[in-house]
């Protein structure tokens, strides 16, 4: 098998900006000077971003004759997706009880100021959109997937007059992809701007003193993808997991250095359907989805930093605060889907469901950037795992998947 370049380039990218990002550290504006680089590139992807995840989604959905599959298929990842995440919560909370990462942390006078959750009504109403293009050009997720199935489903009801559009949103399909290809091409140079200013940012008097809380969130980390993840693959889908991981590499790396599960996107995409073979009507309408309301990486921060206040602040939590933090973190994962800072709103709102005092997310808030590359690293995957189980269970007789890992 010939060697994956872009892989390659992005670890070497990778090792050099972590380099470079420490020899600059105290120096941020010379460190800054790379960042436009990496919002570029950040910009191309999110500019791919929404005409890519319509157009497949639209083709994808359309392509199904059997309705029943839709619905399916929405059950399927629904289920799985709130399985996992509550896992990711109880994998945090069982780890900060054995490690305690926030004994002995100095409190200070912290303050911060949380923002209010989304009613379960505003989160329903929230979906249907009132104006396609305003749904569109603001990139609401969830508005899209719902524009985009509703019109794949429109076409299948008029065929065969609806092959012609058809037709034209494939062609589109097939543009995005190729711009697409060419994207992922600088994702060396994206992560290098990126990743330089945040390692100058964060030097070692920021991290050393949540040295512990940082370590038991990617020790959590590791656990949710090593074990959690792997274990789904082997046991609900047929994936080989060495294939699996190269061919996702590409989006778990700009999913790390751009904290974006929307940048990862369209990487994802392209990468499962073309190296993995997932059919488009699975990843077009799993991988959206996921990027919105899957979340457990952020999961696995909210168990974790929930017992890490609760220690800082001499709190002793009970077995009963603990299963209210994994029920309320589960559910306010998926209610506050599509609105911005939901990672900070769903740990006001699970911090407050037990009678933890909110300025306590004042005291990680120095390493918020630091825990957001983890968190969404592990979105994305979760997004992708899902995708592989879903395909699995949609499809006539398990097989293993033949896979296209050649030279990008």
């Amino acid at each position: 098998m010939k060697k994956n370049k872009l892989a390659i380039a992005i670890f070497i990218s990778l090792a050099a900006s972590i380099v470079i990002g420490v020899l600059l550290q105290g120096q941020n504006e010379k460190a800054e000077i790379f960042l436009p680089l990496g919002t570029i590139y950040v910009n191309l992807i999110k500019m791919i971003m929404v005409p890519l995840v319509f157009s497949s989604l639209v083709v994808g959905i359309s392509s199904i004759t059997d309705m029943k599959k839709i619905g399916e298929m929405g059950v399927i990842t629904i289920v799985y997706f709130m399985f996992t995440t509550a896992l990711a919560v109880m994998i945090g909370l069982g780890l900060s009880n054995i490690f305690k990462p926030g004994t002995g942390v100095a409190i200070g006078n912290q303050i911060y100021e949380a923002k209010e959750f989304p009613s379960v009504t505003d989160s329903i109403v929230g979906i249907f959109p009132s104006n396609i293009l305003e749904a569109l050009l603001s990139a609401n997720m969830l508005q899209i997937i719902f524009i985009a199935v509703v019109m794949g489903i429109a076409i299948v009801k008029i065929a065969p007059k609806g092959d012609r559009l058809r037709g034209i949103i494939e062609e589109l399909f097939d543009v995005m992809s190729i711009i697409t290809k060419g994207v992922m091409v600088l994702a060396p140079i994206g992560g290098l701007g990126l990743m330089i200013p945040t390692v100058a940012a964060n030097g070692i008097s920021v991290l050393v003193p949540l040295a512990k809380l940082i370590l038991v969130f990617y020790l959590a980390v590791m656990i949710q993808i090593g074990v959690i993840y792997t274990v789904s693959l082997n046991c609900f889908a047929d994936f080989r997991l060495k294939e699996f991981y190269k061919a996702m590499l590409p989006a778990q790396v700009i999913a790390f250095v751009s904290c974006s599960s929307a940048a990862a996107l369209p990487v994802s995409m392209q990468r499962m359907q073309e190296k993995l073979k997932i059919s488009k009507e699975v990843s077009s309408f799993v991988l959206p989805l996921g990027a919105t309301i899957n979340m457990d990486g952020n999961a696995l921060y909210q168990g974790i930093v929930a017992l890490f206040i609760a220690q800082a602040y001499g709190i002793e939590m009970t077995v009963s605060m603990q299963i209210m933090i994994v029920l309320t973190g589960t559910l306010a994962s998926i209610g506050a889907a599509g609105i911005p800072g939901a990672g900070m709103i769903v740990l006001s709102t699970v911090l407050m469901s037990v009678g933890l005092p909110v300025d306590g997310i004042a005291l990680v808030a120095g390493i918020d950037r630091i825990l957001d590359m983890g968190r969404t690293l592990t979105n994305i995957t979760g997004d992708a795992v899902t995708t592989c189980i879903v395909e699995k269970k949609l499809s006539k007789g398990g097989r293993k998947h033949s896979v296209d890992l050649m030279e990008e």
